[in-house]
Parts: C-alpha cells; sequence; structure tokens
C-alpha cells in the first residue's frame, strides 16, 4: 500500500490548492454526454472548499500535441462542473500565465476556476520544470486526484508534486485504498479475471497476477488461445497462434506458484459474429470446424458464479465473451451479477477496472454493486502490471 499524504494531512485554509483532476471526458456538440469522471471529483472539491479554500483545476483534454486547439478545450467542461457542484466556476484560457493568474486572484475564498487545457502546452508532456513551476505559481498546495493519469510522468500529474506541499484527493485515496485492498494486501483467498480478445495485450498483466493469486480466471478471445495452447480445436476462433508458447509458459509458472488457472469448459459458438445469430453449445473439446467461439458456455459461468463463492478477494478486468453483441453477454452478466451478490453480502471484495469492463459491467446492472470500478484504463492495466505509477510515486515522495 502507498504511503501518501491525504486531505486530512494537510494545512489548506485560506489557501489555494491545485487539484490535478481527469476530466478528458466524452464531449458531442459541446456538451459533456458522461460526467462520471466530474462527479469523482466532486468530494475532494467540496472539502476543500468547506474549509475555506480557494481550487484550481487542472487537466488534460484529447491530444492536442503541445499546441492550443478549440475542439479540445475544457471550457464546455466548466459548465458541467458548475452544474455538478450546484455553483459558478470561474474558467481561464490558459492554465498559466497572466490570465491564468487573474482569474485565481479573483476567486472568493471558496471558490473554483478550472484552467484551459494543460496540454496546450509542450511542456506539460515533457515534463518541463519552467512549465511546472508555472504551474505552480498558482497555487500554495497540490492535490492529484487523477488516478487515471498517475501513469504519466507529465508536469500537472508528477512535478507539481515535487515543487508545492502534495497529497492525494478522495478519488485517488480511494482507488488506491481499493487496489491496495485488492492485490498488495488481500483477504485470501484470492482470484483475478481477466477477459478480453488478445493475450499479446495482457502478457505483462497474466504474468504478475500468476505469481500474485490464487486463482486466474481466464475467459474472452483470449481463453481460446490457452485451449489452443492445450491442444483444442478452435475453429473459426480468434486465436492468436503466435502466442501459444507463451500460454503454455503462463500456465507453468502459475503451477509453479500453487495458481489456479480457470479455463472455460464449453462455449458458446456461430458461424458469424452477428447479433442474434444461430447459436451452438458445445463443450471446448468439439468447437465445430466452420464456427468460433464467442462466449463461454453456460455450465463454464454457472461453475465459475459457484467458484466465486470460494473467494474472498477478486480483481476483474476485461468481459468473459462478446459482451456487446447479444446473445455471447451471457456469461459475463451471469458471472458479474453473482459477483455483485456475494459484495452485497459481505463476502467478497470485488475491484474491477479498465475501458471493457467497466461498460460490461454497466451492461449487466452491477456497475454500483462492486466494492470499487475504476474509470482508470492506462493507468489501472500498469497498476495490473506491477508497475510503478509516476504519480503515486511522487504523492509517495512528497510524504517521506
Amino acid at each position: 500500500m502507498p504511503s501518501f499524504k491525504s486531505l486530512d494531512d494537510i494545512d489548506v485554509l485560506g489557501k489555494t490548492v491545485l487539484v490535478r483532476v481527469d476530466f478528458n471526458v466524452p464531449v458531442q456538440n459541446g456538451k459533456v454526454t458522461d460526467a462520471t469522471r466530474i462527479k469523482r471529483a466532486l468530494p475532494t472539491i467540496r472539502d476543500l472548499t468547506a474549509r475555506g479554500t480557494r481550487v484550481v483545476c487542472l487537466s488534460h483534454f484529447g491530444r492536442p500535441k503541445g499546441q492550443p486547439n478549440a475542439d479540445m478545450s475544457l471550457r464546455p467542461i466548466a459548465d458541467s462542473l458548475a452544474e455538478a457542484l450546484g455553483k459558478p466556476v470561474a474558467f481561464a484560457g490558459d492554465c498559466i500565465g497572466a490570465e491564468a493568474e487573474s482569474v485565481v486572484a479573483g476567486l472568493a475564498e471558496d471558490g473554483v476556476a478550472l484552467m484551459e487545457n494543460v496540454r496546450f502546452h509542450s511542456g506539460e508532456e515533457a515534463n518541463d520544470v519552467d512549465f511546472a513551476r508555472a504551474l505552480a505559481r498558482l497555487g500554495h498546495v497540490y492535490v492529484n486526484d487523477a488516478f487515471s493519469a498517475a501513469h504519466r510522468a507529465h508536469a500537472s500529474t508528477e512535478g507539481l508534486a515535487r515543487l508545492l506541499p502534495a497529497a492525494a484527493g478522495r478519488a485517488m485515496q480511494a482507488e488506491l485504498e481499493a487496489l491496495g485492498a485488492a492485490l498488495e494486501n488481500p483477504k485470501r483467498p484470492a482470484a483475478a479475471l481477466v477477459g478480453g480478445a488478445k493475450v499479446s495485450s495482457k502478457i505483462a498483466i497474466l504474468e504478475t497476477l500468476v505469481s500474485r493469486v490464487d486463482a486466474l480466471i481466464v475467459g474472452g478471445g483470449m481463453a481460446n488461445t490457452f485451449l489452443l495452447a492445450l491442444g483444442h480445436d478452435m475453429g473459426k476462433s480468434l486465436v492468436e497462434a503466435e502466442m501459444l508458447d507463451t500460454a503454455r509458459a503462463i500456465m507453468a509458472k502459475a503451477n509453479e506458484s500453487d495458481c489456479l488457472i480457470v479455463l472455460p469448459t464449453d462455449a458458446v459458438c456461430a458461424s458469424e459474429f452477428k447479433a442474434n445469430p444461430d447459436t451452438v453449445v458445445v463443450p471446448v473439446t468439439a468447437v465445430p470446424t466452420a464456427q468460433m467461439m464467442l462466449d463461454v458456455g453456460p455450465d463454464s459461468a454457472t461453475s465459475l458464479a459457484e467458484l466465486l463463492s470460494d473467494y474472498k478477494t477478486i480483481v476483474w478486468n476485461g468481459p468473459l465473451g462478446a459482451f456487446e453483441t447479444p446473445p455471447f453477454d451471457a456469461a459475463t452478466n451471469r458471472v458479474a451479477q453473482a459477483a455483485a451478490a456475494l459484495v452485497k453480502s459481505g463476502k467478497l471484495l470485488a475491484v474491477a477496472g479498465g475501458g471493457d469492463t467497466v461498460a460490461a459491467l454497466a451492461h449487466a446492472g452491477v456497475v454500483n454493486d462492486f466494492t470499487y470500478v475504476s474509470t482508470a484504463g492506462g493507468a489501472f492495466l500498469e497498476w495490473l502490471e506491477g508497475r510503478t505509477l509516476p504519480g503515486v510515486a511522487a504523492l509517495e515522495a512528497a510524504a517521506a
């Protein structure tokens, strides 16, 4: 568990606090279409303003490549933030310099401002110290509340923590505590469920998990590759033939670590990938030559749902099947709902993350029923790989 200061450990009365948020949210026609990340920043902002603190929000949006780009302006997000907060939010057309400093100077004691996209300056992604110093001039204290950007060593995610007293915001704190409870110090026995299309995209995750959990459940398209590596004909299923040796090596490492590898025993197959085609359910040893496996079968889903009751912790990343296209969402829905029921009964700690994962759990109707669901993408995956996240490391260094 990382050692860092939280909002409870810093003196902010009468000060201006720079809060790194992640407001890289979907916007269409000038309107935010999913305010989840904005809402997750509210506890930090409200906690600070309630203590007589001026809050200055810093965020990136898109990939403007170090140049101003009107299509990637944070101005529409300021309106959404104001609506969510129920109070005005000042907006500065730059994140450094005279305009930014003027907007901050005009804030009331509990005022909130949003600065323009930090990536409009090349110094942000370069983690340029002069750019970080220009940002630091806007406030007295730095708070990082953007775990989803913590895997980037940028000026607003890493550099600022080296220049100002630094702490984790409420969302960052909750994320780190949840992730620590899930993998770094889990209640045993602990399991991980990893799905998705390709083994090649999650090699490091799989290699790390087999030495940290007691069971690794493999689903999605990557299960096809593992099954092929065991000698099963997978017909027209998506497989990575070049990953067979890798899959075998992961299974061997799991065996050495006393980690149980759980693969599907039956499959839902179709001759084409489309919504509601004709399907057959067969053992994984009998996938038809002209068909493809698109979901784990009902027997596997039932077994997995029952298996979860034997575990106290689960980390979930990726769907079990092609959940976006019915009926290949059935297994993911069944197992996710079983996990949610165990969480509600207090028998399971379930932490999930990754882009497709959040969408799959939302589709199953349980995204709010897991212990914690991370909205981070790359940062969550890098954490699963066991990598050091620069934004988190900077908070640890600031607390030392």
